[in-house]
């Protein structure tokens, strides 16, 4: 962060604010304005532009009394709309927190109005309510141990778009590190998982059982089998990701937890078995097996590197802060870290949370699925027509095997997220401004 700038920048603005007033000063006298004397003044009534309050450490809204800390603020009364782009943000590089990394790093960091568009983008701005800056001071009361101990910038509301990044695009870019805390509304999508051939039990270790019955029933034969290869079509869903609260120093990657629900996956391959009915055994010869599987449960934790959350819509309290300890800042729901901290206090909607790509079924859910597929069949068994005899001849109709009460876990990795794409926040065909 550049000092030098910020100060430069921060005695400008003193300047402007000085000459305002004297100009102020200078054109009430010019419109024949008078001045008001104490009593006066006490009966009237007015806002001001900046407000200057203090929480004392015995207050009972104060979450950090028995640090013995005080809180002032000093609140600009007004709303402020700014457009930015910020081609690097870099905050606590190296120091208390560790010496590799960033507490804050964000390429392409921009702020605009709420807007889908480059030129709804770069016309409009975002709007900050009531900003003020606030100070953590330890031991107010004693001038002889009185420590500034943090401070924040924040405002009781900012209503615009903030995206990180160039794209949205199967490589993360925008967020490198991020301290701070987050809370993500519930929100929903679709998935689609991709097909798989050749699924053998030499990959699995996990064998196949059920039973086959005639078409009277007369004939039930048990059987189970380590000799086959499976193929799975795709499989479509609903997917629900639970809103949750995701908090961190130096964070990389969050971890994400919910559900789907997957249907109309086709199960093809074959199946070498022989099914044991009394004393006769009935040989399944390169049984061609066909079904589809329906009803899936599906437990999902989805850990996503922060490089793939591009877009962010505010309307929220919004603060960024710095504290030498860890600090309960007002109206704040968890402590600000040590170090520099982004607090949104309010859930934000990450939206439409659908993969852009198909999802791969790893050969550990598949274990998980095997053994509800073996119960399906023990329950409702393969039916063979007369004397078994199309079992025998190799055809296995499984039809539709709906799932009742399953549940299986997947874990997911950095998914691209179609809602996740963006405009950038400037004319032209550039990525970034």
């Amino acid at each position: 962060m550049d000092i030098k700038n910020h100060l430069h920048h921060s005695i400008k603005i003193s300047l402007s604010l000085l000459c305002t007033c004297f100009i102020s000063y200078a054109n009430a006298n010019e419109l024949g304005l008078q001045a008001l004397n104490d009593s006066e003044l006490s009966n009237v009534n007015g806002q001001a532009l900046l407000s200057l309050s203090y929480l004392a450490p015995t207050d009972s809204m104060n979450k950090m009394q028995a640090e013995n800390v005080g809180f002032y603020k000093l609140g600009m009364e007004a709303d402020v709309e700014l457009n930015t782009n910020i081609k690097k943000l870099q905050l606590g590089c190296g120091g208390i927190n560790g010496i590799n990394g960033c507490d804050i790093d964000i390429n392409n960091l921009s702020l605009s109005g709420m807007a889908d568009t480059r030129t709804g983008r770069a016309t409009s701005s975002a709007k900050i309510t009531n900003p003020f800056i606030e100070f953590a001071i330890k031991n107010p009361n004693s001038a002889a141990e009185r420590e500034v101990i943090g401070f924040r910038l924040s405002a009781d509301q900012i209503l615009g778009l903030m995206t990180m990044g160039t794209e949205n695009s199967s490589e993360p870019n925008g967020i490198n590190s991020l301290s701070g805390f987050l809370k993500i509304k519930d929100t929903t999508g679709r998935v689609t998982t991709d097909s798989r051939t050749g699924v053998t039990y030499n990959s699995l270790g996990v064998p196949i059982t059920g039973r086959v019955t005639s078409t009277t029933g007369a004939i039930k034969a048990d059987f189970s089998t380590n000799d086959y290869s499976l193929n799975l079509g795709e499989g479509s869903g609903s997917l629900f990701i639970k809103g949750q609260d995701i908090y961190g120093r130096r964070m990389s990657d969050i971890n994400l937890t919910g559900t789907a629900t997957v249907n109309n996956i086709a199960l093809g391959g074959t199946i070498q078995a022989k099914a044991k009915w009394g004393f006769i055994t009935i040989p399944i010869n390169d049984g061609q097996l066909s079904g589809r599987l329906n009803n899936l449960g599906v437990d999902v934790t989805v850990k996503e590197n922060l490089g793939f959350i591009h877009k962010i819509p505010l309307n929220n309290p919004f603060s960024l802060s710095s504290q030498k300890q860890n600090v309960m800042w007002s109206n704040a729901e968890v402590a600000a870290q040590r170090g520099w901290w982004l607090a949104i206090e309010d859930s934000i909607d990450i939206g439409d949370v659908t993969p852009s790509q198909k999802v791969y079924v790893t050969d550990d859910v598949i274990k998980q699925v095997l053994p509800l597929i073996s119960q399906h069949l023990d329950k409702d068994p393969i039916k063979c027509g007369a004397l078994a005899l199309s079992c025998i001849f190799g055809n296995i109709a499984l039809n539709d095997i709906t799932l009742q009460n399953s549940r299986v876990s997947m874990e997911l990795l950095d998914l691209q997220l179609k809602n996740q794409d963006f405009a950038p926040n400037c004319y032209g065909n550039l990525r970034f401004c």
